[in-house]
């Protein structure tokens, strides 16, 4: 395994064109990966909320959809989601060669359901996770646990791939989904196996609500200020938006509990999402 130089990742010696400078010092890059070995644990779901959260706070972020060839995330964030198949070279390079642009400051990557583990083994390959352990790149893993022990059983897979990244345990009800608190002993004894991990909890969204903006192909920002797909005047339910209003700010209180803008040096502010 080869240690990244300077130069690598984006993070050259001195400052050039299209390297990211917040007062004196650069900022570094910031790759957050979303994902689950298990699917139907709602993982687009949360990488759709991560978008809105960091447009609210005026933090430029792309993304990156894994779900080739047709993907769910690009559906509701065109603009700033591309395709790839994170399983070829060349999509790779499109992703990790492209870190040192002076904006976006933040990547988010879904990855698609069962390809959690086998992405970390290749951020592990290219040297990319040595680089986040050297401090060139903050790194951060949002791991979207299921209902099964099978699913809590990949935590102890990917401990191995955790050194120098930023571990989060997503506890996902957007489905109404029932964990192991009837357990305590066997929901801790996972939870335990990572140092350092952080547990959030994404609560439960109105069915019909969630099924509203399903349909509307929006994201959730856009819906709750009744906004079309080219932002123009919509006819949403005042009742249903209200819904998604009050779950998306109970959802940011968990990303700011969390200080998910730390990341980027920013600090949360009034957002929309929450008037």
């Amino acid at each position: 395994m080869f240690a990244p130089k300077a130069g690598e990742w984006g993070l050259p010696i001195a400052p050039a064109v299209g390297d990211v400078v917040q007062g004196n010092s650069m900022a570094k890059p910031v790759v957050i990966v979303v994902g689950a070995d298990k699917g139907g644990v709602g993982k687009t779901t949360v990488s759709r909320t991560l978008l809105d959260y960091f447009s609210a706070n005026n933090v430029p972020t792309r993304a990156f959809d894994t779900e080739s060839p047709r993907g769910t995330l690009k559906r509701f964030h065109p603009e700033i989601t591309e395709i790839v198949d994170m399983t070829t070279t060349s999509d790779q390079m499109k992703i990790f060669d492209t870190l040192n642009a002076a904006s976006p400051s933040v990547t988010v990557i879904d990855v698609r359901a069962g390809l959690l583990s086998p992405a970390l083994a290749s951020l592990r390959d290219i040297g990319f996770l040595d680089a986040a352990k050297a401090g060139q790149i903050t790194f951060s893993v949002f791991h979207i646990l299921g209902p099964s022990i099978a699913s809590l059983d990949e935590i102890a897979e990917t401990a191995n791939f955790m050194q120098g990244a930023k571990y989060y345990l997503v506890n996902n009800f957007i489905n109404d989904t029932q964990f192991f608190q009837w357990d305590q002993a066997t929901y801790n004894s996972y939870f335990r196996r990572i140092k350092d991990a952080t547990e959030l909890t994404i609560p439960k969204l109105n069915e019909m609500a969630y099924e509203q903006v399903e349909v509307a192909s929006v994201p959730f920002l856009k819906f709750v200020a009744n906004k079309g797909v080219h932002d123009e005047a919509a006819n949403y339910s005042f009742v249903l938006r209200g819904y998604v209003r009050h779950w998306l700010a109970n959802v940011w209180s968990e990303f700011d509990r969390i200080k998910l803008t730390d990341l980027v040096g920013a600090k949360p502010g009034v957002r929309g999402g929450e008037k």
